[in-house]
């Protein structure tokens, strides 16, 4: 009758099994949660334990499938670990640094355009184009324009200044129109049209803003910092179920030993995960067989 039983299994059970095998054990990217592990692996040797009806086989069951799950979890563990580190090491440091490299930069030019402003009474502070200072806002806008005319291409060309920043023009062919940038510390980018007192009005429009982007940066930077101080205090969480891992792991081998399933025929996966192991390359490497 053992033998009947044993044959009579569905052949979709060895399916399952391929089917999982392949999932788990050659992906290349790892499994990222303990729902993908919903079939067991059952070998020849498992087959004819079961039919004698040994209670240790069914444990063993259970375990496998426990084990996997657990260890599917400690390989998500694993992999957000490893992007941490990356953030913490890498990604929050330059992020921070690169907004503090803004904030000195906004705060050179806030400083410069509130020292180079209109004087009481006067209603628009000169532009120097081509060599020439212009103190009429439509004398201004209207030789800006002829300026841009004179340099169609792409490439930046320096016309003058204003307000104590070097004015330099090009022609944006993806947008196709053309552009002054403002050059201080930083350089700030503004869009002109064909409007002369329209593109006056842009530039003082891009110079207010300048306070407004020191603060920006600062609270950015403040962000960056908290996200890196979260991060490091993520890194030091150990994995939550490693103890659980542990001692299933271990009962598991024991009853793959006791039910002669440990040389061949042992759990679907035969090796734990370990934190910092050569064997696992960060971020979707190949799992060892």
């Amino acid at each position: 009758e053992g033998g009947s039983n044993t044959a009579d299994l569905p052949d979709q059970l060895v399916e399952g099994k391929q089917k999982f095998i392949s999932q788990i054990m050659t992906s290349k990217s790892p499994v990222r949660s303990a729902e993908d592990v919903d079939e067991v692996a059952l070998s020849f040797a498992e087959v004819k334990m079961l039919a004698t009806g040994d209670e240790r086989f069914k444990e063993k069951m259970d375990l496998d499938m426990q084990v996997s799950k657990l260890r599917v979890l400690k390989q998500s563990y694993l992999s957000e670990h490893y992007d941490l580190e990356d953030r913490v090491l890498k990604h929050y440091p330059e992020e921070i640094k690169r907004y503090e490299e803004c904030i000195a930069g906004y705060e050179r030019d806030a400083a410069l355009a509130e020292k180079n402003k209109p004087r009481t009474g006067e209603k628009f502070f000169p532009m120097t184009l081509k060599g020439t200072t212009y103190t009429e806002k439509a004398d201004a806008g209207e030789m800006l324009l002829a300026v841009c005319k004179e340099n169609p291409l792409s490439q930046t060309v320096m016309i003058g200044s204003y307000r104590g920043f070097g004015m330099e023009v090009f022609y944006d062919t993806l947008e196709a129109h053309y552009c002054v940038n403002l050059c201080g510390a930083r350089k700030h980018k503004i869009d002109l049209g064909s409007d002369t007192l329209g593109n006056l009005t842009r530039i003082e429009n891009e110079i207010a803003k300048l306070p407004v982007k020191l603060e920006a940066a600062k609270t950015r930077k403040a962000e960056a910092i908290t996200q890196l101080e979260t991060a490091k205090a993520e890194l030091e969480k150990p994995f939550a179920f490693e103890e659980e891992l542990k001692e299933k792991t271990e009962r598991l081998n024991k009853l793959n030993i006791e039910l002669n399933l440990n040389e061949k025929d042992t759990s679907v996966m035969d090796a734990e995960p370990e934190q910092g192991s050569e064997s696992m390359e960060r971020k979707g490497s190949d799992r060892e067989r």
